[in-house]
């Protein structure tokens, strides 16, 4: 079996940048590597990528959200994250369950423990063998998400940047929750500096996982 890593955090907090550089170091290790993201990563992912993440989405239930996050995860670990671990390649996923907990949970209110059985539902149970929590403060989180979001042209994914910043407040306390709760799966780093110093954290992290 490959091994899985997820990669979590809010908004802002550089985890699709750090996944690319640890596929990198990953890959330089001689490791084959799969990067992909969540929700999307499938055909069926991205359209429905397109409908949380955007103004689609607007005046969305957050039971309809979850659900619909559900079916993204299903379909991705069918058709991208089962194969390529059977295969003993390692897989990098840009958020996994323990998003769901934080948003959808701490964030959105819904029943925790509903969460988490269709977590297990989507999933069959199968869970990182690692998690990366790149931690920042909302503030700055959501400083560094609209400034890259100001960049872009075309669609932009900005629904969960328009939140009020008590909602990522409320995302941010789940996830330490969870990281207190698992500190042998998930790591914190801390997500203040800059880009090749996270880096070099989370290289460390990954080579003591590896042994």
């Amino acid at each position: 079996m490959g091994l899985f890593i997820t990669i979590e955090g809010i908004e802002g907090s550089g985890k699709s940048t750090q996944m690319g550089l640890l596929k990198g170091y990953l890959e330089g290790k001689g490791m084959g590597v799969v990067a992909i993201r969540e929700p999307g990563g499938t055909p069926l992912g991205e359209r429905i990528r397109s409908m949380l993440l955007n103004a689609e989405g607007e005046g969305m239930t957050p039971l309809a959200e979850l659900f619909l996050y559900e079916a993204s995860r299903a379909q991705l670990i069918s058709d991208v994250i089962a194969p390529a671990l059977e295969a003993g390649v390692a897989v990098i996923c840009d958020r996994y369950t323990d998003s769901t907990l934080a948003y959808q949970g701490y964030g959105r209110g819904l029943d925790k423990g509903e969460i988490e059985l269709v977590n297990t539902a989507a999933t069959g149970g199968l869970a990182p063998a690692l998690t990366l929590l790149i931690d920042l403060d909302p503030e700055l989180g959501l400083k560094r998400a609209w400034s890259r979001i100001s960049s872009k042209t075309g669609l932009k994914e900005d629904r969960f940047e328009k939140e009020e910043v008590a909602f990522h407040r409320r995302v941010r306390q789940g996830y330490l929750e969870i990281a207190g709760k698992e500190p042998g799966r998930v790591r914190v780093v801390d997500g203040r500096g800059e880009i090749m110093s996270i880096h070099a954290d989370i290289c460390d992290i990954i080579d003591k996982t590896l042994g």
